[in-house]
């Protein structure tokens, strides 16, 4: 979320002595934090947090924390309302007071920040094996290759308006100057991951687990040397390799798409937890898929962000000057890990 974003939000959020009385803390202090509010109270320092989400889904995170915390305690802890809830329902809003975890930032420019985060990562998604939950939209396991294909046909169809806006701006010039070599790397995406056992490790137990699937550099706190890992709304049942891939994307992507970083991410992962050379090629399909350029098109087409044109345009544009290292590491990766 964007700084202007941010602010518009942040607006939204009913800062009242009432609702803070529910949590059963006293104030000290309060300022905002990206989207959220940090918090110091006579019970420590918290996170306040307005969820925007469903309570099955709140739920849904509440009990799988609980569940991984039985073997793993490094992940946030919701701090329980005057009445043993996590929430507060206040002026039509839904509010979480999270403990804050203190401690640093993981920083993708420190490769002992990477390897701790890699074990952490690892750690915890053994300790989520077993959990299961069948809410529509947080189990994705199994659904991997028709949500890209769902994909190609959402670019096709960002083509389709481009074509249609008599005055082109440069995103739409550049977007359409290129699109359809991004549509033919998802397809080859796809391919990759059909012709792959990603349907089979599906049915398997031990490859299922709990995924962050948001696993950016603030939501991974470094703390004596271990990883706490916080922020879970996008939490959702599937293979652990697909978290893996996105948190080694999140890693390499401003930094060259450096190999030698994502063999210290999967070296780190499976000293801790095995991969197999079958999840390899499930990882590689996915590390395929053009996730940064697909995202970018789609804010920018499904009018998913208040950013200006110049902003989209500058990030299309980077974006792109990109493509040069991520196929250098792509034909890397494949000849290195898939041996």
């Amino acid at each position: 979320m964007e700084v202007y974003d941010e602010k518009l939000y942040l607006c939204g959020y009913a800062l009242d002595t009432e609702l803070f009385n529910k949590f059963d803390v006293e104030i000290y202090d309060i300022y905002p934090l990206r989207s959220v509010f940090f918090v110091s109270t006579n019970k420590g320092n918290k996170i306040l947090k307005k969820i925007d989400y469903s309570m099955e889904e709140l739920t849904f995170i509440y009990n799988g924390l609980e569940y991984i915390k039985k073997k793993f305690s490094r992940v946030m802890n919701f701090h329980q309302s005057k009445d043993g809830e996590i929430f507060i329902s206040f002026e039509g809003q839904v509010y979480c007071l999270i403990d804050l975890v203190e401690g640093m930032e993981c920083d993708f420019n420190n490769p002992i920040d990477i390897s701790i985060a890699a074990r952490g990562l690892a750690e915890m998604h053994s300790a989520s094996e077993g959990f299961r939950c069948k809410l529509v939209g947080k189990d994705n396991n199994g659904k991997l290759i028709d949500n890209f294909k769902r994909r190609i046909d959402e670019m096709k169809f960002f083509k389709r308006i481009a074509e249609m806006h008599e005055n082109k701006n440069e995103f739409d010039i550049n977007f359409l100057k290129y699109v359809d070599f991004y549509i033919k790397e998802i397809e080859e995406s796809i391919e990759i991951l059909e012709g792959s056992c990603y349907y089979k490790l599906c049915s398997e137990e031990d490859k299922k687990v709990l995924c962050h699937h948001d696993l950016a550099y603030h939501n991974i706190i470094i703390k004596d040397n271990e990883a706490y890992f916080i922020d879970f709304d996008y939490a959702m049942i599937d293979l652990k390799v697909h978290d893996l891939a996105n948190f080694t994307l999140k890693v390499i992507k401003d930094f060259a798409f450096d190999l030698e970083k994502a063999k210290v991410i999967l070296n780190e992962y499976m000293s801790i937890n095995p991969i197999e050379s079958r999840e390899l090629k499930v990882l590689y399909g996915i590390l395929k898929f053009p996730e940064e350029i697909y995202s970018i098109c789609r804010d920018y087409y499904g009018r998913r962000k208040s950013w200006t044109n110049e902003v989209f345009i500058d990030r299309l544009n980077k974006k792109i000057e990109k493509e040069e290292f991520r196929q250098e590491f792509l034909n890397e990766f494949k000849a290195v890990c898939l041996v």
